[in-house]
Formats: structure tokens, sequence, C-alpha cells
């Protein structure tokens, strides 16, 4: 059988059958089949199989990896602020913490003493606050530490480590 190999193609062809010599009486054999020719292939890569693959094992869907670790959310620190006030007024802490809103946190007379209070988780940094009763804005008066602001008035400060 000759094989003619391109670089696109493979032909296979198959030898014209011999005639058989005769033979003395002899036990006949099974004649030969002339070879099937093989179907031609065009375009194909020299190295694909000339009979179908068998059936590919189901695509598994790669395993998703783990998701990645969120960066950890800087420690807060619970701090607790206080200020005394009429009984019945309305106090809100505002601050850098908050951008400064006036009415984000509202300060709570629990007791009904006069003495309002609001707990933050604030991360680590240097906080400047104010509160806010009754409309007007106020310094802490326990804090110890004020810095002066662009209304030129003071704000109080809290550091939280």
């Amino acid at each position: 059988m000759a094989t003619k190999k391109t670089a696109k193609t493979t032909t296979v062809k198959a030898a014209a059958p011999k005639a058989a010599p005769a033979k003395k009486a002899a036990a006949p054999k099974a004649a030969k089949k002339p070879a099937a020719k093989a179907p031609e292939t065009e375009d194909l890569p020299l190295d694909v199989p000339e009979k179908p693959a068998a059936k590919a094992p189901a695509k598994k869907t790669p395993a998703k990896a783990p998701a990645a670790k969120k960066p950890a959310a800087p420690k807060a620190t619970r701090v607790t602020f206080r200020v005394r006030a009429e009984v019945g007024s309305k106090v809100f802490l505002a601050g850098s913490f908050n951008d400064w809103n006036p009415t984000a946190k509202a300060m709570a007379d629990k007791d009904g003493t006069g003495e309002f209070t609001c707990t933050l988780s604030l991360p680590k940094g240097r906080y400047e606050y104010k509160f806010v009763i009754n409309g007007t804005w106020c310094a802490d008066p326990e804090c110890k530490d004020w810095v002066g602001n662009d209304m030129n008035t003071i704000n109080s400060v809290i550091v939280v480590d």
C-alpha cells in the first residue's frame, strides 16, 4: 500500500490486487478482498486521527478560587461622648467622623437627668467634634484638647489609640 503525505492532506491509495499464480489442487484459500479506499482528508493537521475520537468526558467546571481575603477593617474603639443639657433638649453629635452633619448622630438622655450620651466605634485617629444642643453648636466643656476652626470658634479634639 502506498501513502502520499503532504502538509495539508493525507491520501491512502490501495494497491491493485495481484493475480494469484496457478497452483496445484490445493485447498481453496479465502480470497483477499481489495483494500477499501480510505476517505481523503483535506486541510487537517497530520496528527489528527482518521477515526473519530471517543466521546470526550463532560467538561468539568474549574473550581472557583477561594475569594481573596478582604483586608481587615481597622480595629475600632468604642468611644462614648457625654454632655449635660436641659432635660428635653434636642442634642446631636457632629464632627470630622460624620462630615460635620448636625443631625447625623442623635444623643439620648436615657435616665431623664439631663446627661446625654452616644457611643461610636471609631478607628485609630484624631477627630474634631462639637455638640449641637437645640440648634446651637457647643464645644465639649469637659474636653481638655481644643483647636481653632475656620468659623473663629473652637472644636473639641479626641485622639483614638
